[in-house]
């Protein structure tokens, strides 16, 4: 719309003819200048920023295209980027760094390379180690706070009564299990005076495709901050776990926990208390020990909870190991369970 601009005096204002008249008879002595003739006897209403600036009309300044694309850049960023971020404020979990599938963590100069991703993530992933009347079991777990707490699976610490955790730079810590979640095989632990750890990036599940690379990080053995790489092979399988504390610890030191899968059950039995969750495929390289670590994307983000491997053959064979065949739990389910477990739930 174009605007004009009239100088003050400019107005004609019909219907006041006789105050006009009379006001010309008044003058009519007086000179004229033809240039800047009287101001009409009615003047426009005086709006409140004209009578705190003065009662001329302020000029508008013009908006041009640069103003209206700057406008649309910054709407834009805030909608595509923040959009995460500001869920999390909403929720009062604003210590969890939450992005969407796009936040690159890796450095520039190392981006898209599995050696990248390794050094940027792996000082968030830890290595638990639970103890039980079962006996002893080894995990991995994910950082997602500076201050100690840790996402790990469920079966990694039931029936725990003690904790010890493991960073990459080689402290240890006790911790207290904050939450559990055995319908999703999730957990939820604390360190106890834990500072200045390094808090993963939670990702965003809902972009991953089939075919996306990505990286496996955890304790398989105890072989702390092992790193192995595949890709996304389905989305979506259904996956069985025990929820039952005896179950969920059978496996003792061997770290085989028993899963249902296509009708059939590995590393074990389940139990008649089962949990079906959809889980991510991947055939990155996952073994014992490997449970509660992350599935990472190129980009860094954390894409799931590393929840179960299958093997070919039984876990006192020689050649028991990863065939290419692990699950883990969405990080979308994850973030969407973190109020429950920070709750103290203990389902």
């Amino acid at each position: 719309m174009t605007e004009s601009i009239r100088r003050s005096g400019e107005y004609e204002n019909p219907g006041e003819g006789d105050q006009q008249s009379t006001y010309a008879q008044q003058h009519a002595s007086s000179p004229v200048d033809p240039e800047w003739p009287p101001p009409p006897a009615y003047q426009p209403p005086v709006t409140p920023s004209q009578a705190a600036y003065g009662s001329a009309p302020a000029r508008k300044r013009t908006r041009g295209p640069f103003a209206l694309l700057a406008a649309v850049a910054i709407v834009a960023a805030a909608i595509g980027g923040g959009t995460a971020y500001g869920i999390q404020e909403l929720s009062g979990t604003d210590t969890v760094t939450s992005s969407s599938a796009t936040t690159n963590v890796v450095p520039s100069s190392q981006k898209g390379t599995v050696a990248g991703v390794a050094a940027a993530v792996s000082p968030s992933i830890v290595e638990i180690n639970a103890t039980s009347n079962a006996g002893e079991s080894t995990g991995s777990g994910v950082i997602i706070t500076s201050d100690g707490e840790i996402i790990t699976n469920n079966h990694v610490v039931s029936g725990a009564s003690s904790i010890k955790v493991s960073t990459s730079d080689g402290k240890t810590y006790t911790a207290k299990v904050v939450g559990t979640d055995s319908k999703k095989d999730l957990a939820l632990i604390k360190l106890e005076d834990a500072s200045g750890l390094k808090a993963a990036t939670l990702g965003n599940s809902d972009g991953v495709q089939v075919g996306d690379t990505v990286v496996a990080i955890g304790s398989p053995e105890g072989l702390t901050g092992t790193v192995t790489s595949g890709i996304v092979s389905a989305l979506d399988r259904d996956v069985t776990v025990s929820t039952d504390e005896s179950q969920g610890q059978q496996g003792g030191g061997s770290g085989q926990w028993p899963f249902e899968f296509g009708g059939q059950q590995f590393n074990g039995d389940t139990g008649s208390s089962t949990t079906t969750y959809k889980a991510l495929q991947t055939d990155a390289s996952l073994n014992p020990g490997n449970s509660g670590g992350a599935l990472i994307d190129m980009n860094g983000n954390i894409i799931g909870i590393n929840s179960a491997m299958y093997s070919a053959a039984d876990a006192t064979s020689s050649s028991a190991g990863s065939v290419g065949l692990g699950f883990a739990i969405p990080i979308n389910t994850v973030k969407s369970d973190l109020a429950t477990l920070r709750a103290g739930s203990t389902d």
